[in-house]
């Protein structure tokens, strides 16, 4: 019934977070601006977190963040919802739970109106699910259709998740499988079976809030357990590992525990990429260590995620607790690996 007969994919030159800027440009670029500082901005853009926090009391802080892109489907419904989780995934990589979001939409003209419709409706199918209300928004006209939303949540601001403050020893977790961008290159070539799309599709429309909730319940059990989180997106593994690594520690990732999509592995065999995977590339040149890996697998590190997992950097006697309880609503989770102090590379693959 939100079946469109237009092409969505064809309308547009990128989708999903593989139209993102590269990390690399993205840092120059914020490297020039001056902002105003503020005490109860607790959470800024200058630390690369996932979402700005801003302090309203001891108790209390808001989260904020903004997410938006092209599609990486012809199903606007689905595109609308795949949209919605990857943008609520931020504030849930902080600790937080979202409380409204706010529309943000493009779209031609020369579409058919009916095909906004559907991805509003997808949007807001998503935002119910996450017991977060749609409040209002903003649409322009564009020459490509896009979709997003800006959602405020709310965190204790005393047990904020950031990304980058993770303990040596650490044990980590993943949260779902890798490979969505080289499996959306393969739909868009035509060489992806339905199942295999399907098999994307879900993953990226599924809602981080289920492992979230299990992870900052075991953190209000007061052990304090859960040390840094963040979600995987367009800078894939590889560069989201990075930042959380800092300059200080070294992310130890075995290879053959990561969980992959169906058909993933198979398509980096058959060399398919993307442009945005080998911006991540690019950018992790002396920062990451993929050696020890295939060629295919290496792509998949750093293969660009649209409403990826969780990264969760979690102290190791409670690993397995808190990933058995992740899997019961994400089965893909699984520990990847450990953080040590800093070796040559802030990401060394095994």
């Amino acid at each position: 019934m939100h079946q469109s007969p237009l092409n969505l994919l064809s309308s547009c030159t990128s989708g999903g977070c593989g139209a993102k800027l590269g990390p690399g440009d993205l840092a120059d670029i914020l490297a020039s601006m001056e902002v105003k500082g503020d005490p109860a901005l607790l959470v800024g853009f200058g630390g690369r977190d996932d979402a700005a926090i801003y302090r309203i009391d001891d108790e209390r802080a808001l989260v904020s963040t903004v997410d938006f892109f092209s599609p990486m489907v012809n199903d606007p419904f689905l595109f609308g919802k795949i949209a919605a989780a990857n943008a609520l995934s931020d504030v849930y990589a902080m600790g937080g739970k979202p409380l409204f979001a706010l529309n943000l939409s493009c779209f031609p003209e020369k579409l058919d109106r009916a095909i906004l419709t559907d991805i509003l409706a997808g949007g807001a199918a998503k935002a119910l699910e996450a017991d977060t209300v749609i409040a209002g928004g903003h649409s322009i006209f564009d020459h490509e259709p896009k979709y997003g939303l800006a959602v405020t949540g709310v965190v204790d601001p005393r047990r904020i998740l950031r990304n980058d403050t993770c303990k040596a020893g650490d044990a980590l977790i993943l949260t779902k499988p890798l490979g969505v961008g080289l499996v959306m290159a393969a739909l868009r070539a035509g060489e992806a079976a339905e199942a295999l799309i399907k098999a994307a599709t879900d993953s990226m429309e599924r809602l981080n809030r289920w492992a979230a909730e299990k992870m900052i319940a075991l953190n209000a059990s007061g052990g304090g357990y859960v040390h840094a989180c963040t979600d995987i997106t367009g800078f894939g593994l590889a560069v989201h590992a990075s930042e959380m690594a800092g300059g200080n520690h070294t992310l130890v990732i075995d290879g053959a525990s990561l969980p992959l999509l169906p058909g993933a592995l198979g398509f980096a065999e058959s060399f398919y990429a993307t442009a945005a995977g080998q911006r991540n590339r690019n950018y992790m040149a002396g920062k990451a260590d993929v050696s020890a890996l295939p060629p295919a697998l290496q792509e998949l590190v750093f293969d660009p995620q649209t409403s990826g997992g969780l990264l969760i950097a979690v102290v190791p006697e409670a690993a397995r607790e808190l990933c058995g309880a992740i899997n019961r609503d994400d089965p893909a989770a699984a520990i990847i690996g450990e953080v040590v102090e800093r070796e040559d590379a802030a990401v060394l693959l095994v």
